[in-house]
């Protein structure tokens, strides 16, 4: 551009070569704020590693006791007597840990599970019902 002396670059900046270095330069610096907005993640891993780690050692679903009656047919709730209890197996709906929220009908059952709490195990019990834990 003849006659235009600093062609579009200002004259006090000046156009200098690589002011921030040449290409991805600086990403851990000067650029830090433009590569974690516009590039998430690029610079890898962070946080513990967990060698050998087991998932399904973390696997515990549970079920309170206020949705027990949902695992059997309605049918199985009214013929359920004393002599003749009712069985909800949670570990075969799977379910391993029973809690204790809500209440239950009078109606006495035997319930197989794997884990069950303080409080839902008492609950069990005063309306008749009886725990056994299953491997």
């Amino acid at each position: 551009m003849r006659g235009h002396v600093s062609n579009g670059h200002g004259r006090v900046g000046r156009h200098r070569k690589h002011p921030g270095g040449r290409g991805n330069a600086g990403g851990m610096h000067h650029h830090r704020i433009m590569m974690e907005k516009y590039h998430p993640g690029y610079f890898g891993k962070k946080g513990i590693r967990h060698f050998h780690q087991k998932k399904a050692w973390l696997h515990n679903p549970t079920i309170n006791v206020e949705k027990l009656w949902n695992l059997v047919p309605e049918e199985a709730r009214k013929n359920s007597t004393k002599d003749k209890a009712a069985v909800i197996d949670a570990s075969k709906a799977g379910y391993f840990k029973v809690l204790g929220k809500g209440s239950l009908p009078k109606v006495p059952f035997i319930l197989k599970a794997r884990i069950v709490s303080k409080m839902a195990e008492k609950r069990i019990n005063e309306v008749g019902g009886v725990v056994q834990l299953v491997a």
